[in-house]
């Protein structure tokens, strides 16, 4: 990775606040990968997860998107569901979650079997029962948007690693989230295809999608978050602009990671 500065973070008026999660908790049997997580996501804003492999990042957000139950916490949508972890949670609150939110996965995680079109038609078909005319018609504009029209009739193993993360992308955004969650979206990637998902992702900044992304690309995180929050050992070192936190950390420990990504050797 480069270790020149890129672009200013984007400036962000503080909104509503979207999504609070209070006190996470888990643990992998004897293994605690979670200790008490507070984040709080306002609408329109990006916040970027950042921390050495094991630090709880993807933990957090699978969380926040119900596919991993926490031991204890809460996870609250402003006007929807709040779920309180402490107890037993039912499917349906976890369904409840999702229905907010939408993942994009680090492999993708497209049907081998369909195409590109029924890969993103199929949420907004078989679980938001839409009718199929028009999520057809929403998947076409979003692919076109992406440059991936014409792919749209192909299978996953006919596109590039960098055009099935973007597949990835519309089929999240065909399901019209009020939160998108990005975990490593360009970790699995060759080096040359990392940038046209990263242009994918930086346009829906600035369109003030509200995203939660757990990233290795400090650049970016930098260049796009309005908020990074710097995760070791299953807590919340430090959080704050990415300014402060990605070329000023408060920290030790922060300061180690920023420096062991941005200058390897």
């Amino acid at each position: 990775m480069s270790s020149t500065d890129p672009a200013p973070a984007r400036t962000q008026t503080p909104g509503e606040v979207l999504l609070s999660a209070t006190g996470l908790q888990k643990s992998f049997g004897s293994n605690m990968v979670l200790r008490s997580i507070d984040l709080t996501v306002c609408r329109g804003e990006v916040v970027a997860l950042v921390g050495p492999s094991g630090s709880g990042k993807t933990t957090v957000l699978r969380s926040l998107n119900g596919l991993e139950v926490p031991d204890g916490g809460t996870v609250a949508f402003a006007g929807g569901p709040s779920v309180n972890f402490g107890g037993t949670v039912s499917g349906r609150e976890l369904s409840a979650l999702r229905d907010h939110s939408a993942m994009v996965f680090q492999q993708y995680n497209l049907f081998p079997h369909r195409t590109v079109l029924e890969n993103v038609i199929e949420g907004p078909v078989q679980v938001q029962r839409r009718r199929r005319a028009e999520a057809v018609q929403d998947a076409e504009k979003l692919l076109d948007r992406v440059g991936l029209l014409e792919k749209k009739d192909q299978y996953p193993f006919e596109l590039s690693g960098g055009q099935q993360q973007r597949v990835g992308i519309v089929r999240a955004l065909a399901l019209r989230p009020d939160l998108l969650l990005f975990d490593e979206p360009t970790s699995a990637l060759d080096p040359e295809l990392v940038g046209e998902v990263l242009k994918v992702i930086k346009d829906l900044a600035e369109e003030d999608w509200t995203m939660v992304i757990v990233t290795h690309e400090l650049a970016f995180a930098r260049e796009v978050a309005d908020e990074v929050v710097f995760m070791d050992g299953g807590v919340v070192v430090e959080r704050g602009h990415p300014d402060q936190v990605l070329r000023n950390p408060e920290h030790e420990r922060t300061r180690r990671f920023v420096q062991r990504l941005l200058h390897p050797f």
